[in-house]
């Protein structure tokens, strides 16, 4: 992690989300010298920082790019806050009926195979719901998305300008 610093320094004077021309560079040497909890609170930070769009909206980004397993751990991150019932009803409304079906028949979570059939704006609206009810699920989501950062990097350099910034916080506050 020490060799890092000189690369984080660079978004200590940056206004937060401001990328620079090597962010994605940057982000890849971030991800391969720290540990993936130093990723997911950065990532966390990116998420709910005024700099980038509401948590919703990235994660719903994210999750249309994700595969099957990931979309997987990720609806049912959202079902264990909402519920199976509350989340039925939020995926039927958007079209995913197999997998709200199967909620509603007392499935606790949806399996990879489901999790594909379900719309980025379907997770956006049960990660804006999540988020209400219980805000440490972007905490969560994070510890989730870190394990995966090339899905992370399509969030853009503004996002990940705010994950460096954040990491060097972090540093410091050591």
């Amino acid at each position: 992690m020490d060799d890092l610093g000189g690369i984080l320094e660079r978004y200590a004077a940056a206004p937060q989300g401001q990328p620079s021309a090597s962010t994605h560079e940057d982000f890849d040497k971030l991800t391969q010298a720290a540990p993936a909890s130093v990723v997911a609170d950065g990532l966390a930070a990116s998420f709910r920082s005024d700099a980038t769009p509401p948590f919703a909206q990235m994660l719903a980004q994210l999750f249309g790019r994700s595969p099957g397993p990931q979309q997987s751990n990720t609806l049912n991150a959202f079902i264990s806050v909402l519920g199976p019932p509350v989340a039925a009803q939020l995926l039927s409304r958007h079209g995913a009926e197999v997998p709200a079906a199967s909620l509603r028949q007392g499935q606790q979570d949806v399996p990879p195979d489901s999790a594909a059939q379900v719309s980025p704006q379907a997770v956006e609206k049960m990660a804006a719901e999540a988020e209400k009810k219980d805000p440490s699920i972007v905490d969560r989501i994070s510890q989730l998305y870190a394990q995966q950062p090339q899905l992370v990097k399509t969030l853009g350099a503004a996002a990940l300008s705010v994950v460096m910034a954040q990491v060097l916080q972090r540093q410091r506050a050591r």
